[in-house]
């Protein structure tokens, strides 16, 4: 994986970068809102459980690799309390994206773009959000390390061919331990768009695995390579949303695949106002099948007879 390349080789060159290169993974902001919760006690509760969480994502060591601050990845939890059902018992939904760099450009790459609207958050002021894989404690740190883990395994998965699998078992272990609670979103009976389903498809190789394959050629084999090969880059993006059509066909409306465009409408729509006629034509066609509640986003890729 390129990131923990670049940490190896930084530790061989100097001992002390390495000791300074211990820190955690995430540079994460977190937003809560109440638009129909006022009071004061309520936004003291907010404000506190806002800093517990951001607290709790940024200061908690997620994996064993060592990341620089440069190479934390860039993240977002916004969440929208919807409704009070006791001063500490809330219901609400909540937004979670992440970013990546593009090699050699000033430019990030969206990886997540998704919103969970099965989110119930019991919170009493100043309480620790302590957190053991292994045993469940409440659903905020629940909540909190699923999407964490999720959040790595995708940006893992860019940088080298199925680097999120082990933290995507992590978070499958999670959605196991959460299930005895009886919350929302941590059973297969919960829906198809849900936690549960989230990571199980991540890990089903017998129709995934092409899902995952696209996102790893999609980025260090299309992206991180435009600086340098425009044509090639986008020619192996074509490649990837081709996997990600054969996923599509033999799963229609499947939850990932609608996340992939979710994270990538506006991006493809840039990356390929400039290409050629040909490229255009095929993306568009796979889009038009995919993605159709977004082509607006690709009305510059459809080729007219005059091109």
């Amino acid at each position: 994986m390129l990131k923990k390349i670049v940490v190896i080789i930084l530790c061989a060159l100097c001992p002390a970068t390495a000791m300074i290169m211990q820190a955690q993974e995430l540079n994460c902001t977190v937003d809560i809102v109440s638009p129909q919760i006022q009071d004061a006690a309520a936004q003291t509760l907010f404000k506190n459980m806002k800093d517990a969480m951001y607290q709790f994502m940024n200061n908690t060591k997620w994996t064993t690799d060592n990341f620089g601050p440069a190479e934390k990845i860039d993240c977002s939890i916004f969440i929208n309390i919807t409704a009070e059902n006791s001063p500490s018992d809330f219901n609400a939904t909540m937004t979670i994206q992440s970013r990546r760099p593009i090699y050699k450009s000033s430019f990030n790459s969206v990886q997540l773009n998704m919103q969970d609207i099965n989110i119930h958050l019991v919170y009493v002021l100043n309480q620790p959000l302590l957190f053991n894989i292994n045993t469940y404690s409440d659903n905020i740190t629940s909540l909190l390390a699923f999407y964490a883990y999720i959040i790595i395994g995708t940006d893992y998965d860019t940088y080298s061919m199925n680097g999120g699998s082990p933290y995507y078992l992590k978070a499958q272990n999670v959605v196991v331990n959460a299930q005895q609670a009886g919350e929302k979103g941590w059973n297969p009976q919960d829906g198809d768009q849900t936690r549960y389903w989230l990571v199980n498809n991540l890990l089903d190789e017998s129709y995934y695995a092409p899902l995952r394959k696209a996102a790893y050629e999609y980025h260090r084999l299309g992206l991180d390579v435009m600086y340098q090969d425009p044509a090639r880059g986008r020619a192996q993006i074509i490649d990837a949303l081709t996997q990600v059509q054969n996923v599509y066909n033999v799963r229609p409306a499947n939850y990932n695949v609608q996340l992939f465009f979710n994270a990538k409408a506006t991006e493809i729509a840039n990356i390929f106002s400039e290409a050629t006629p040909d490229e255009k034509t095929k993306v568009f066609g796979i889009v038009n099948a995919i993605d159709p509640t977004e082509i607006e986003k690709y009305a510059q890729l459809k080729v007219t007879s005059g091109e």
